[in-house]
């Protein structure tokens, strides 16, 4: 028998809305915190976040052993409540400091931190949301405006796979592989970020986390058995939705 992984604060009727919207708002303000320092976030935006209160860790639609056997339940457990949870509990800390901060060399000070644990909660928001099992459709292209795009842009669903995959794990260290929506040349493309920074070039709809606690435990230093593994829990209905999205702006 399994058990629903635990909520933090919300529902499971409510993540994908909520996540959306913050993750659009986390991602304007971390665009602008990166900035050089001339153009400092004001404190008013992060002061307005802070009252809508803290931020916290999302609900997972599916239970920590549903994407076995290619993804384990060890793996997720730990992957969704401490190192997640890490991420949120630093963002909380770097907001809050922010919004204390005296003057804007400290605010400045803290951007790094604010970016890190920022791009965490905002990288894994997505990233469990464009999992799911295979018992529910993981895994599996259906026809659809999505599909047509990887084979216009990539020449063939096989074909896109291969280029996430090889450059993903060209990633020196921790990262993420991406398949982001690029609103110029309204194309998929393949990008990748270092460390926890958000995918902020384009619209990103797949991520995969190539940090070593999403797979080591598991697949131990063999980066390419996890990157073929994990397109068997890829949920493609939601990226279609996120480019369907995309494409409308």
């Amino acid at each position: 028998m399994t058990t629903r992984s635990p909520s933090a604060s919300l529902s499971s009727s409510t993540t994908t809305t909520t996540t959306r919207t913050y993750t659009m708002s986390v991602l304007t303000t971390l665009a602008r915190a990166a900035c050089p320092a001339s153009r400092a976030l004001p404190r008013a935006s992060l002061s307005l976040a802070a009252a809508r209160g803290l931020h916290s860790l999302p609900a997972l639609d599916y239970s920590y052993d549903a994407l076995e056997p290619h993804i384990s339940r060890q793996i997720m457990e730990l992957h969704h409540k401490k190192h997640h949870q890490a991420y949120v509990t630093g963002l909380n800390a770097a907001e809050a400091s922010y919004a204390q901060a005296p003057s804007p060399r400290d605010q400045i000070r803290l951007q790094p931190a604010l970016k890190f644990n920022g791009g965490g909660h905002i990288n894994h928001s997505l990233f469990w949301k464009n999992l799911a099992p295979a018992s529910e459709g993981g895994g599996a292209l259906a026809a659809g405006p999505l599909r047509d795009a990887i084979v216009a842009d990539f020449g063939s669903v096989d074909a896109f796979k291969k280029k996430v995959n090889a450059v993903t794990a060209s990633i020196q260290g921790s990262g993420w592989g991406w398949v982001g929506f690029n609103a110029d040349t309204k194309k998929l493309e393949v990008v990748t970020t270092a460390n926890q920074d958000p995918l902020l070039t384009h619209v990103p709809i797949i991520g995969i986390d190539i940090w070593e606690h999403a797979f080591y435990l598991q697949y131990h230093n063999v980066k390419a058995d996890y990157l073929t593994a994990i397109w068997n829990v890829i949920n493609f209905k939601e990226a279609e939705r996120r480019f369907v999205e995309a494409s409308k702006q």
